[in-house]
C-alpha cells in the first residue's frame, strides 16, 4: 500500500492540468538564463502606472492644432482656366461684328488641364508656366502678366477642378472607399468617413487606422467617437483604413467559463474581465494566482521595470501581471487594473487542487485492491 503510495505521489508532476501554475510563472520566467517575459506583482504604484496608460492615439501621434490645408496647386491636380478681355478682337475674345447689335465674346476657357510632373501648365500665347505650390491667385497674376501686351487687358480666373494632390485616401469597411479631395475649409476624421457613406459594421468593432507618412496609429472608432480631440484634421495623401476587429479578453484557466468576451465599453477594468469570466471556481482556483498576460509598451514598462533586458527600442514587451486576491485589497487594485484589447486572463489552479486529484487517483487504485481484499476475506 505504502508502494502504491508513493508510486501515485511521484506521478503528481505528470498528472493533467489547464495550465502552469502560480509557481510556474515565476520558475520558467527565464530559460537557460535567458529572460523570456518579465513578471510584474500588481501593486497601487503598477495600478497607477497601468491607468495612465494610453492607447494609440491620433491626437497624440499625429497632433490636431493646424490650420486646413494651404489651397496650393500640386501635380496630378485638374485645373481649368479662362481668360477675359477688355474689348472684343483680342488674342481670346471674338472679333467686333459691325453690322449686329453684339459685340462679340470677349472671354475663352483653355480645355481643363493636369498640371504635369514638372510642376507646368501650358498657356496659349504664355508658353509653359510653372504653377505647383503656387496658390491659385498667385497663377492668375502670373498668368496675366504673361499676356501682358498680348491680350486686351486680360483677367484670369484659375479653377482646380479635380485637387488630387490634396486628397486623402479611404478604404477597408466603409460604404464606398475613394480617394476624397480636401476642402479649403479643412476636413476632419470624421467628414472622410462620411464623405466615403459610413462604415458597414457596428462602431465598437471598428478600428480605425490612420498612416501618414511615415507613422501608423491604430485606434477604435468608438474612442474617436467619445473623444471629439481624437477627430483630427486630414491631412494630404493621409491613408485611411477601417478594419473590423472587436476588442477582445481571453479567459483562460480556473474560471467560470473559458472563452473570449469582446468589450462592451472603451475599457475594460480586470474586475469586470473576472465578472465576464464567470469568476473563480471555488473548487479549483488559487487566488493568489490570477495573471494577466500582455505584450506591453515600451513606455510603461520602462516606468515598471527600467532594466529590464527586454526593453529594445521600441519593442513591446511580454509581461505577466500577478495579483493577489486573497488580500483584500486586491479588490480594489482589480478595479483599477485596466484590461486591453487581446489581453490573457488567466487563473492559475490551487495547490490543493493537486492534492485531490492524487487522492482520487490513489483511491482509484487503491479500491480494486480494497475490494479484491474484502472478497478474499469473505471467501476465507
Amino acid at each position: 500500500m505504502a508502494l502504491v503510495l508513493t508510486a501515485t505521489v511521484a506521478g503528481c508532476s505528470t498528472l493533467p492540468g489547464n495550465g502552469p501554475d502560480g509557481a510556474d510563472f515565476a520558475a520558467r520566467a527565464v530559460v537557460n538564463e535567458v529572460l523570456r517575459y518579465e513578471v510584474v506583482d500588481v501593486n497601487p504604484f503598477v495600478v497607477s502606472v497601468l491607468s495612465r496608460r494610453l492607447p494609440d492615439s491620433l491626437l497624440g501621434t499625429f497632433g490636431d492644432y493646424r490650420a486646413p490645408i494651404d489651397p496650393r496647386i500640386g501635380i496630378g491636380d485638374t485645373v481649368s482656366i479662362t481668360i477675359w478681355e477688355a474689348a472684343a478682337g483680342g488674342l481670346f475674345s471674338a472679333p467686333l461684328v459691325t453690322d449686329r447689335f453684339t459685340t462679340g465674346s470677349k472671354s475663352a476657357t483653355i480645355p481643363e488641364q493636369v498640371v504635369g510632373r514638372d510642376g507646368a501648365l501650358s498657356v496659349p500665347f504664355a508658353g509653359r508656366l510653372r504653377v505647383v505650390n503656387q496658390t491659385v491667385d498667385q497663377v492668375q497674376r502670373q498668368i496675366e502678366r504673361a499676356l501682358d501686351g498680348k491680350a486686351i487687358q486680360p483677367q484670369v480666373l484659375v479653377s482646380v477642378v479635380r485637387p488630387i494632390s490634396k486628397s486623402v485616401t479611404i478604404t477597408g469597411e466603409v460604404a464606398s472607399g475613394a480617394r476624397i479631395p480636401l476642402t479649403v475649409k479643412g476636413d476632419r476624421l470624421m467628414d472622410i468617413i462620411a464623405t466615403a457613406g459610413g462604415i458597414r459594421v457596428p462602431v465598437n468593432e471598428t478600428f480605425i487606422q490612420l498612416s501618414r507618412g511615415g507613422r501608423t496609429a491604430r485606434v477604435a472608432m468608438s474612442r474617436v467617437v467619445a473623444d471629439p480631440r481624437q477627430n483630427i484634421f486630414m491631412r494630404p495623401d493621409d491613408v485611411v483604413t477601417l478594419v473590423r476587429d472587436p476588442q477582445k479578453v481571453v479567459f483562460y484557466g480556473a474560471t467560470g467559463r473559458n472563452a473570449e468576451a469582446a468589450f462592451e465599453a472603451d475599457q475594460m477594468s480586470l474586475a469586470e474581465g473576472l465578472a465576464k469570466a464567470g469568476g473563480l471556481l471555488d473548487n479549483r482556483a488559487d487566488p493568489a494566482g490570477v495573471f494577466v498576460l500582455r505584450f506591453e509598451q515600451p513606455s510603461v514598462m520602462r516606468k515598471l521595470k527600467p532594466e529590464s533586458p527586454l526593453l529594445k527600442g521600441d519593442s513591446l514587451v511580454p509581461v505577466v501581471y500577478r495579483i493577489d486576491m486573497r488580500d483584500p485589497n486586491g479588490f480594489f487594485l482589480a478595479q483599477g487594473f485596466p484590461l486591453f484589447n487581446r489581453d490573457v486572463l488567466y487563473v492559475s489552479n490551487s495547490p490543493s487542487t493537486e492534492l485531490v486529484k492524487v487522492l482520487q487517483l490513489f483511491s482509484n487504485v487503491v479500491a480494486p485492491t480494497a475490494v479484491g481484499a474484502s472478497i478474499y476475506t469473505r471467501v476465507r
